[in-house]
């Protein structure tokens, strides 16, 4: 058993964080967090490679990473892939570190509440809805109407109160001036070269350089500490099976679509391409 975890503090322990970021991810990267810290690693490296997610999900991420550096002195570093946006640029900042390719698409530091007013269709093939609720606003954004102008305030207010939020988070984890980081923290989009001038990341970068770099921070020999995937458990069938590339892109849509129902109406940190 020694050995076992003599092992893991030799090696740098990996959880990545791909596509949007919802409750299923939340759960497991959470529960990959736990294991990091049972296997005692002495170093961690994130991955994320996200457009962002909800509120809540990317929030309980970010305080989970920033716990566990707090609690156990593990060296945290993020890494940025291809698109690392919004929520994805949230969880990052619970690590010590951020690296990012040249090339990520990062940043889109916002919220977004969407919802869908389908009033005219509606009218068209003569479908209408009857409504009883407890309280004038009880109702808010359904789809068969338009917002009215006291309904806009209240989510407009909401919308600016997780804005906030977003903000002071990333003003605290990059030692930045509040009203520095609302200077580019308005939707926009930029490179990881543009977000190392704007001190959102630390390093230029690769995974591997990351790698080097927490094994660096936790006093390992960064020729020697190897990656050690923490990957969330397969469905048994799916060890023996590998899926066609048409079933996973089938897939890989599902889990988009079925994202995009569950956040209807909810807060998002979310980069639309």
């Amino acid at each position: 058993m020694v050995w076992f975890l003599n092992k893991f503090r030799s090696q740098v322990a990996r959880v990545e964080v791909s596509g949007p970021i919802a409750a299923p991810t939340r759960k497991w990267v959470l529960e990959a967090l736990k294991t990091v810290e049972a296997r005692k690693f002495k170093a961690l490296v994130l991955r994320v490679d996200s457009p962002g997610g909800t509120v809540t999900d990317s929030h309980e991420i970010y305080q989970a990473l920033k716990r566990l550096r707090e609690k156990t002195g593990i060296k945290t570093v993020a890494s940025f892939g291809n698109l690392a946006a919004s929520g994805g640029v949230y969880i990052g900042m619970g690590a010590e570190r951020v690296v990012t390719n040249p090339g990520t698409i990062t940043g889109s530091i916002g919220v977004i509440l969407r919802g869908n007013n389908l009033e005219r269709l509606l009218d068209k093939i003569g479908v209408s809805f009857k409504t009883v609720k407890s309280g004038p606003y009880k109702d808010i954004l359904a789809f068969d109407r338009e917002l009215t102008e006291p309904e806009t305030s209240i989510l407009q207010e909401l919308i600016d109160t997780t804005y906030t939020q977003f903000v002071e988070t990333v003003a605290e984890a990059r030692n930045l001036a509040v009203e520095t980081v609302r200077e580019f923290a308005d939707g926009r989009i930029f490179t990881g070269q543009q977000a190392l001038s704007l001190g959102l990341v630390d390093a230029l970068g690769t995974e591997d350089e990351a790698r080097c770099l927490a094994a660096e921070m936790a006093g390992l020999d960064p020729k020697r500490a190897e990656f050690c995937p923490i990957e969330p458990r397969k469905p048994f069938l799916s060890r023996f099976f590998r899926p066609s590339a048409s079933f996973s892109r089938l897939a890989a849509t599902g889990e988009w679509l079925e994202f995009e129902l569950s956040a209807n109406g909810l807060p998002l940190w979310m980069y639309h391409p």
